[in-house]
């Protein structure tokens, strides 16, 4: 369970008043000592992740969260803190402790609703406390899923976590195609995975790992390479290689030493399709030939890491899209959860892979910017795109590029 992958995890995210029984809620869930529990109103301050493999849906990530209706300045910054967290959650689960909703109970359901989080509202406390029949048929009549449970005596829990296998969203449930479903068993596929000051010590980095463990999975043969190496690696096989993964920032050397009937794409685009992110991707990438003198551009990180002069993200790809549009471009970096409100400014968000950030957080980040009219990319599909390489890149897929400048 620990070496599941962040990205990959469900979040499912505890919300509600204080005192609401929120921890020990996910005790129950769990049935582990795994959150703080005390009869002290706001007892949890900042949201904190839980880890857990909660059967039938697998490894998940649970969210406890500071009480919606906390008080004073402090109180409002965790509330914040808590209505952030929605952004990533796959799953809202909103705690009631006294048998009746609140007004701020009432808001966040609206605030969830707004985000299409999946929702289940939680009355907590059965065996102290009867809900209301008035909440219960206000539940009914808005269509909002519910369940009576006590985090004491365990009633309703076990119907409370099928519950949550059945509002988990189709793409959570199913097998995704990251690469296996573009080969078959016994071929043989390079990847080129060049170690720069950006690279690991000791170890690749995840989207590395992956491909190689689902090109496993599926029988192939994996030949794992440096861009120095990709020439001398092709001139030893006696057949050629049935696809060519490489890595964004080498794709130009990748693409000149590879004969062009042999199947080459990127780590970046091979992510971007396995989280449904494609298509959006592709839609964005045509903002760059209408870039403008001025024009600010935001470089999203999904992780915080020590810049380095060679930085990808703040040096490489302004280097690069300088040069491609010749437009004076002004450029503002975000990293990890910090995603801003206010998008209006922006003419066009490139976004890194997000091998660290759950599909719901990206999800919820490409609705915003198409909500404002934003568009949006990422790293990969901009890289080949100045380079003049999309068309190759996206050919395995079927997909016809945006035109090229």
């Amino acid at each position: 369970m620990a070496t599941i992958p962040r990205g990959e995890r469900p979040v499912i995210v505890i919300t509600g008043s204080r005192n609401a029984g929120k921890s020990s809620l996910i005790n129950a869930l769990t049935g582990q000592e795994i959150a703080i529990v005390s009869e002290v109103a706001g007892t949890t301050t900042d949201p904190v992740a839980k880890h857990y493999e909660l059967l039938p849906l697998g490894p998940v990530t649970f969210y406890d969260t500071a009480g919606i209706d906390d008080t004073g300045e402090l109180g409002k910054k965790r509330i914040q803190a808590a209505r952030k967290v929605l952004y990533r959650a796959d799953i809202a689960l909103l705690v009631i402790g006294t048998g009746n909703l609140e007004q701020s109970d009432y808001q966040l359901i609206q605030t969830v609703q707004e985000l299409k989080i999946p929702l289940l509202v939680v009355f907590n406390k059965i065996d102290l406390i009867s809900p209301q029949k008035s909440a219960l048929e206000n539940c009914k009549k808005n269509g909002i899923n519910y369940r009576l449970v006590s985090s004491v005596t365990h009633e309703g829990i076990d119907e409370l976590k099928n519950d949550l296998m059945n509002l988990a969203p189709d793409f959570l449930k199913r097998q995704k195609p990251l690469v296996g479903d573009l080969i078959k068993a016994g071929n043989h596929v390079i990847l080129v995975t060049p170690i720069d000051l950006e690279a690991p010590k000791g170890r690749l980095i995840l989207p590395q790992v992956q491909v190689i463990r689902d090109l496993l999975d599926h029988n192939a043969i994996v030949t794992v390479i440096k861009e120095t190496e990709l020439n001398m690696a092709l001139k030893s096989l006696k057949n050629p290689p049935s696809l060519v993964i490489t890595d964004s920032q080498v794709v130009q050397k990748v693409a000149l030493e590879t004969p062009e009937e042999i199947p080459l794409t990127t780590f970046s685009i091979l992510f971007a399709r396995y989280k449904g992110e494609l298509e959006p991707f592709l839609k964005g990438i045509r903002k760059i030939d209408e870039l403008k003198d001025g024009d600010k551009i935001l470089i999203a990180e999904s992780c915080s890491h020590h810049v380095k002069c060679d930085d990808i993200g703040r040096f490489k790809i302004p280097d690069w899209l300088n040069q491609y549009t010749g437009k004076k471009l002004i450029y503002e970096v975000c990293s990890g959860h910090d995603f801003p409100e206010n998008l209006d400014s922006f003419a066009l968000v490139i976004h890194c892979g997000a091998c660290m950030t759950n599909p719901a957080e990206m999800t919820h980040r490409i609705l915003e910017c198409e909500r404002r009219g934003i568009p949006i990319t990422n790293y990969g599909m901009t890289i080949s795109k100045v380079q003049g390489l999309l068309d190759r890149v996206i050919r395995i897929f079927s997909l016809q590029p945006p035109r090229q400048k």
